[in-house]
């Protein structure tokens, strides 16, 4: 594994980046440092929205490209790169899907803010984690911005409890199971992989100089970008068998372990 000639690191947020308790490790941030000094481009890309990847990266978020929203946002220091929102012909559909599932407790995703649902009002606590920006709402007909996702939330199984009840819709959504509890409505060409393609060609970036770390299905896309492709420990068994490595978990210094090995591979290179 030769990793002298990366120019682009990409990793995902929950379950690869932040360990169990939603945290970046100060070791991250140290090592970020040294991948300034090597002219490394770092992007963060997760399913979360700009507002709270910037907030878990607040020390570094000017210098980073920040992939929201699964794909659907991409900015670079505030400048709007990509936008996708979802197509509103379906939206009313999608409703009554939530509506007649009691169970699912649905996010409205802009680029600003989310919108939570009344009936969730027992969940808000928990998503308001994830989407810290929220206005709470009675129905959809009350979000007036576009929509980039549609965030599905289930407290015990997305894969079991939501993706069969939402699966039919992909003819017209990219339907993602993208966590344990969540699963992801988003136009088709709002996905991680659309995003980093993009960055690679902007860029002038090739697969062999991109090194890229996920953790579930919404990372799929974009990790058969990258000739470097990892795997978390604790990833879906579909990651793992796209991923071309694997390494440890997000709680033990998967991504950090791999960037040092990066930072030792340049130093080596340039001596």
């Amino acid at each position: 594994m030769d990793l002298s000639q990366i120019k682009l690191v990409v990793s995902d947020m929950d379950g690869t980046l932040l360990n169990s308790n939603h945290e970046v490790s100060s070791l991250f941030f140290d090592l970020f440092k040294e991948l300034k000094k090597h002219n490394i481009l770092f992007v963060a890309a997760s399913g979360r929205p700009y507002y709270s990847i910037t907030e878990k990266l607040d020390s570094i978020k000017d210098e980073i490209i920040i992939v929201a929203e699964n794909g659907g946002i991409v900015i670079e220091k505030e400048n709007l790169l990509l936008s996708t929102p979802i197509r509103k012909e379906y939206l009313s559909q999608v409703e009554s899907l939530i509506n007649s599932n009691n169970h699912i407790h649905p996010v409205f995703c802009t680029k600003l803010k989310a919108y939570f649902k009344n009936a969730s009002n027992g969940y808000i606590k928990l998503l308001s984690e994830y989407y810290p920006n929220f206005t709470v709402i009675d129905s959809i007909c009350e979000v007036e911005e576009d929509i980039i996702k549609i965030a599905l939330y289930h407290d015990i199984d997305s894969e079991k409890y939501i993706y069969p009840h939402f699966k039919h819709l992909e003819p017209n959504y990219k339907v993602k199971i993208s966590g344990k509890h969540w699963v992801d409505l988003s136009d088709d060409l709002a996905n991680k992989g659309h995003a980093i393609e993009l960055l690679q060609k902007t860029y002038n970036i090739s697969s062999k100089e991109t090194l890229i770390f996920g953790d579930y299905n919404n990372d799929i896309e974009m990790l058969k970008l990258a000739t470097y492709s990892f795997a978390m420990e604790n990833a879906h068994e579909n990651v793992k068998e796209i991923a071309k490595f694997e390494t440890k978990s997000n709680n033990n210094f998967g991504v950090e372990i791999i960037l040092e090995k990066l930072i030792e591979a340049k130093k080596s290179y340039n001596n």
